[in-house]
């Protein structure tokens, strides 16, 4: 499973994607939905957009669906559902209208800031139609246009098992190349140390100890 920022990762990669061509709802998005083309009014993709980030992240979702009200209601049964305190990774739920009666339109939130969220979402634009823009966007709005969100399970930091234990046999060697950053891991920290070395790897390894030595 994976974490909040794994499926923001996925989702920011999209922005600026759009429709093609304009007004017709042909995206990639409702073509994995819907295991083909698909076009016109019958097809709006913002819960698609949603539903692909999280398929691409592994993570499951109450319910595979395009509609925004059905996994608002998938979401309540698995008791994934929140309408206050949101936070990043939350899928929100808007109304437009701001009465909260119904559901109009989705993102991932990304971060929050007071009375403000902003979100990744799909099916927007930047000036036109919030709901039905053809466009990935990233939206800063009011919580007060939030009917609600989806809350998923995501892995929890500390459940990332790293591989950071050298054995008695190779510790000093590593504790060595930890200090002389020789050995420097992935950005979540993990070193890695019982997995393949790819070639690419092997060249930020010689790399890293040509500075060391001042050779680079």
């Amino acid at each position: 499973m994976a974490t909040v920022k794994q499926v923001l990762d996925i989702a920011r990669k999209e922005l600026g994607t759009k429709e093609s061509p304009a007004n017709s709802n042909n995206v990639k998005y409702n073509t994995w939905y819907y295991g083909k083309a698909v076009s016109g009014s019958a097809y709006p993709w913002c819960m698609a957009f949603v539903q692909w980030a999280f398929a691409q992240a592994g993570i499951p979702l109450p319910l595979k669906t395009a509609s925004c009200g059905a996994l608002m209601n998938a979401a309540k049964k698995a008791g994934l559902w929140v309408t206050k305190d949101f936070q990043p990774g939350d899928i929100v739920i808007y109304d437009f209208s701001g009465k909260k009666s119904t559901t109009e339109h989705t993102g991932i939130v990304e971060s929050v800031a007071g009375a403000k969220v902003t979100a990744i979402e799909g099916n927007t634009s930047q000036t036109g139609s919030q709901s039905n823009g053809g466009m990935v966007c990233r939206k800063v709005r009011s919580t007060g246009l939030i009917v609600g969100a989806v809350r998923p399970q995501y892995q929890k930091k500390e459940e990332i098992k790293m591989d950071n234990t050298p054995s008695p046999a190779h510790k000093e060697a590593v504790e060595w190349a930890k200090k002389n950053k020789i050995l420097n891991g992935n950005a979540q920290g993990d070193l890695m140390l019982s997995q393949p070395v790819t070639r690419q790897q092997l060249c930020s390894i010689l790399y890293n100890f040509a500075k060391s030595i001042g050779k680079a």
